[in-house]
């Protein structure tokens, strides 16, 4: 085989090469069939080769594909961020377009504490967030992150942000139920930032769904309310997270929306650009923007491509897709068919210990005792045998983080294309029972 230089996530493994992708599947070189069940890293949420999108690139690239932000502006950076404050909820109608999701966070993260310096208030600084959580790998992103595994090699550069635990009703840290557990690691927020004291506290970050972390941790129903109120009480900026979930992943633009509170400022990527093209956002409401327009009236933060109009394009695309389509108003729908699916197979095999989600953004965690909940020991390797497995039977699932302390834990993240119809779902479920055969008929080697 001919020397690659590219660095690679493993650099001795290798890895197939894509050749073109239709729908929810891709093919490779060999003419490989793989069915997409993780929308690549959740991003791909309209599935592959879409001509709508397709066109609209083609015509903003014989246009222009790049302009500088601090020299010019451009009809479909203008227009999309138009889109985004009609679409959200609130009023978060302030748009920085970014080129991923780590830029995306970073730059909340920079607004709120420029929010509080504007306002005359120098001393909030600190970003409080939880344990179990994944904001990016850029260095204040990771310093938001409660990614054990991630964080573990620039520990001593990264702030330490995270302060509570995550709402992880499968391995409740109070060992309580949903429904009688008045949301104790909701108002564990108070606690810390009593500890902290609020004057030095600009923001708190969440994921509304934990994903990459903690394989879809999904809330109780009044979770963010109890947070929201402890903020709105102590004077400190929400952020949400919904890089992961937003754009319809949940079956919501938002998936805060499903528990009823608006964020100060919200963060994007992965869907909202569906894979097309690099973009993100960072958007903040009228609240946070007010002190910044009444001051120096300029955001400090900024990237070279921020902003480029083709990038912008394909977006807009991709929004005006999903609305023509009606696709999100399908979500709930193919969630609960899905979801059907998935808890046949968490009967049938001892190792499911928990199948959760909302929209189409689902996790299995995998544990050595249903019973206990104990998880397999690290050196078994469970997550990456089952995502191998997997992709050799021509199914691609998302590897994710599971177990309260972040690191002893396994689980995948299944997440289709919002696009997926019931037989394309039938055919993701069929495949990862092939996937857990092979797996069951292994067990006793790996551990």
């Amino acid at each position: 085989m001919e020397r690659s230089y590219l660095i690679k996530p493993m650099m001795d493994e290798n890895y197939p090469v894509i050749d073109y992708g239709k729908g929810v599947y891709l093919y490779d070189l060999e003419g490989k069939k793989y069915l997409d069940a993780a929308s690549g890293a959740v991003t791909a949420n309209i599935g592959h080769g879409v001509p709508e999108i397709i066109e609209a690139m083609n015509k903003q690239a014989e246009k222009v594909s790049f302009v500088y932000r601090s020299q010019f502006t451009s009809n479909p950076a203008e227009e999309l961020a138009k889109k985004m404050a009609e679409l959200l909820p609130g009023d978060l109608n302030w748009s920085f377009f970014v080129n991923s999701g780590s830029e995306a966070t970073e730059t909340a993260m920079k607004m709120a504490i420029q929010y509080w310096q504007e306002k005359g208030i120098q001393t909030k600084t600190k970003i409080l967030s939880r344990w179990v959580s994944y904001h990016g790998i850029t260095m204040g992103a990771l310093s938001m992150s409660g990614h054990a595994a991630r964080r573990a090699r620039f520990v001593p550069l990264l702030e330490d942000f995270p302060v509570i635990n995550p709402p992880y009703c499968y391995r409740c840290p109070y060992n309580l139920e949903p429904t009688s557990c008045a949301y104790r690691c909701a108002h564990e927020l108070e606690t810390a930032i009593n500890r902290i004291g609020a004057d030095k506290i600009a923001a708190f970050i969440a994921e509304p769904v934990i994903g990459a972390s903690g394989a879809a941790i999904t809330p109780p129903k009044d979770y963010f309310k109890v947070i929201k109120k402890i903020l709105d009480q102590y004077d400190i900026l929400f952020i949400a997270d919904e890089v992961m979930t937003g754009f319809g992943r949940t079956g919501t633009i938002l998936a805060l929306e499903q528990y009823g509170v608006v964020p100060d400022i919200v963060t994007f990527g992965k869907g909202m650009g569906a894979g097309y093209a690099p973009i993100a956002a960072a958007v903040a409401s009228e609240k946070v923007m007010e002190p910044i327009l009444a001051g120096t009236k300029s955001v400090m933060s900024g990237h070279t491509l921020s902003a480029n109009p083709q990038s912008c394009a394909v977006s807009l695309a991709v929004l005006e897709y999903l609305e023509k389509n009606e696709i999100v108003k399908e979500v709930e729908n193919k969630s609960v068919y899905l979801r059907n699916l998935l808890e046949k197979l968490k009967k049938q095999y001892s190792f499911i210990g928990d199948v959760r989600g909302k929209g189409l953004l689902f996790g299995i965690e995998f544990v050595e005792d249903k019973t206990t909940k104990r998880p397999f020991e690290r050196k078994a390797a469970v997550t990456q045998t089952i995502v191998t497995m997997a992709k050799e039977k021509g199914l691609l699932v998302y590897p994710a983080g599971a177990g309260m302390d972040g690191v002893n834990g396994d689980s995948i993240i299944i997440s289709p294309p919002l696009t997926i119809t019931k037989r394309e779902m039938e055919e993701i479920c069929s495949l990862l029972k092939a996937t857990f055969e092979t797996f069951s008929n292994q067990l006793a080697d790996l551990v």
